[in-house]
């Protein structure tokens, strides 16, 4: 009873009761401050801190190839100034755009009269290098969006939330003509019950039961190894387990871990019978969730995910639980980041020292944009260009007398 009450208190927006001496105050925890108590990972950690920053670019690299006729494709400075709340640049666009270089060209344009933005030819070529993966590789796109149908109860997904995923999944930018319409003996694409809504659903002679969880690919390699550290008697229907570092493993815990994990379920693409009541029926439909949105988080070229994008899904996956606490209670399985004003959950067993353990050409080419981004300004100045900066510092240190405005202007420009 003790442990039940505690779980309930560390649940997300329940409350908890702080006992004074004299009075019992009651304070509401908030969703984000329970995902900030979990156990930290500084290796996913980290990579966040740069890829918060990749999503801000990428959206500013839709908006500047999104007009194909102007030459170079580009925006206004001013456009994206506009557009800084939305694009979450705390310190306004033309700021984000200088941090940048590598990335982002600012130009005067004299006929608008007014600054213009466009992407360096590297980037450019980047942009092209992935377009060209995600051809190359339509098969298993066409597969992972098959794959997602499958595991929905009724081989149905509204075509929104494929949009909200598009990008994880590898999916070109035009996939209702280049995959949905170009595979009519798989998809057929039918109007929603609600207005301008369309859902996407399997075809109905395509076979049920046709693929096998990634999960049970690990298993058959992991009973394979002779130094495997898993039990063989828990082999049949465990999950790899991965804890943060530093995560203190409690006896209780580890008992609980060992039981979840000998528990059978019912597979992603397995017919999921009748919900059961009963304690051991509960625990059941958890462990599909996990299986469902670990073999989701699979499927994606980045093996990561927003909590958000997900939650569109679970309706249709017939997942009643939440998923952010179904992340947060099976740490060693996922892990959930709140940087950058999102909650994203990671497959954690995709990962090694930050990087993708089987990368692929997508992510490989992303992968070299974020790279360009995290260099920011440094190597940009040549060492001619260098000598002329020195000079004109100590020009401006000997004869000039610098108001606290000019100190200003000088720091924005930096």
């Amino acid at each position: 009873m003790a442990i039940q009450l505690v779980k309930f208190m560390l649940k997300p927006s329940n409350l908890v009761v702080l006992f004074g001496s004299k009075s019992t105050r009651i304070r509401t925890i908030s969703s984000a401050q329970f995902v900030a108590s979990r156990a930290r990972d500084p290796t996913f950690e980290k990579y966040m801190d740069n890829y918060k920053k990749l999503v801000k670019v990428v959206a500013i690299q839709d908006l500047i190839l999104a007009n194909p006729h102007k030459n170079p494709p580009s925006v206004s400075v001013d456009f994206l100034s506009r557009l800084s709340q939305r694009l979450h640049l705390n310190r306004g666009a033309p700021s984000f755009l200088r941090r940048h270089p590598h990335v982002f060209e600012v130009f005067y344009d004299p006929q608008k009269s007014m600054p213009y933005c466009k992407l360096t030819d590297k980037v450019i070529e980047i942009s092209q290098l992935e377009a060209a993966a995600i051809n190359e590789s339509l098969p298993l796109v066409v597969e992972r969006l098959v794959r997602i149908l499958s595991m929905s109860l009724s081989r149905s997904l509204p075509l929104r939330a494929v949009f909200k995923v598009w990008r994880e999944l590898g999916l070109p930018d035009d996939f209702e003509e280049s995959v949905i319409a170009r595979n009519p003996q798989l998809f057929l694409l039918c109007d929603g019950n609600e207005p301008n809504t369309h859902v996407l659903k399997l075809v109905p002679t395509y076979p049920t039961g046709h693929f096998t969880a990634a999960v049970e690919d690990w298993r058959v390699l992991e009973c394979c190894q002779e130094d495997s550290k898993v039990d063989r008697t828990e082999m049949r229907y465990s999950f790899k387990q991965g804890f943060p570092p530093g995560m203190k493993l409690k006896k209780t815990f580890r008992t609980k871990v060992k039981e979840w994990q000998k528990m059978p379920y019912t597979g992603p693409y397995e017919l999921a019978g009748e919900k059961k009541r009963a304690k051991s029926g509960i625990k059941g439909s958890e462990k599909r969730a996990v299986a469902i949105v670990h073999e989701f988080i699979n499927l994606t070229v980045e093996k990561m995910v927003e909590v958000e994008k997900i939650s569109h899904f679970r309706k249709w996956f017939g997942i009643d639980l939440n998923i952010r606490d179904l992340f947060l209670d099976h740490p060693g399985i996922f892990y959930l980041s709140n940087k950058g004003k999102m909650h994203t959950v990671f497959l954690r067993e995709a990962f090694e020292r930050g990087r993708l353990i089987n990368p692929n050409p997508v992510y490989e080419a992303r992968m070299k944009l974020l790279y360009l981004i995290t260099l920011e300004r440094r190597g940009m100045l040549t060492t001619s260009e260098k000598s002329v900066k020195e000079v004109e510092d100590m020009q401006a240190k000997e004869n000039r007398q610098i108001s606290a405005s000019s100190v200003f202007d000088n720091t924005d420009r930096d």
